[in-house]
């Protein structure tokens, strides 16, 4: 079994140190599915729905973007990491959800997963603010890791 990476010899919390790790090309995509329901889907146009409070799939997108870059203030154990890309889109599965695509790049020593899933979740979370006053029956129902590439423990992908 492998042993929690965060925690040194004496069972304590620590920040994993990459100081000898090579830099490589790292990315990440993550998803996150978001039951809006039928009330709320009846304001999408096709493109987006609009509100009140202005566009709600593009503030969603840029959101997750700033979640992605915010992640190590967020997360205490990740590794501050400058992003070479970070991509977000929104795509109607049905009548009722949506589902979520973040993808992150660094060339780093530490991979970009919790960026990717910080992305997923933080434009989730706008999804349901901005929507909330539609309806507050908003459900994120899966927040995932679907792929990663580089590093050391390789590559992978979701069944």
């Amino acid at each position: 079994m492998n042993s929690f990476t965060h925690l040194d010899g004496k069972q304590q919390p620590h920040m994993v140190d990459v100081s000898e790790k090579q830099i490589t090309r790292r990315t990440a995509k993550a998803q996150a599915i978001v039951k809006l329901g039928k009330e709320v889907m009846a304001a999408f146009d096709g493109n987006d729905i609009q509100s009140k409070k202005g566009p709600v799939f593009h503030t969603a997108i840029l959101a997750g973007i700033q979640g992605a870059k915010k992640t190590s203030d967020l997360i205490p154990l990740c590794h501050p990491l400058p992003l070479t890309k970070c991509h977000i889109t929104i795509d109607k599965m049905d009548n009722e959800r949506i589902r979520i695509e973040a993808e992150a790049i660094t060339d780093g020593k530490t991979g970009v997963e919790m960026e990717a899933l910080s992305a997923a979740s933080v434009a989730a979370l706008t999804l349901y603010d901005m929507c909330k006053a539609i309806s507050k029956a908003i459900v994120i129902e899966n927040i995932a890791l679907q792929e990663k590439t580089g590093g050391k423990s390789g590559d992978y992908k979701a069944q």
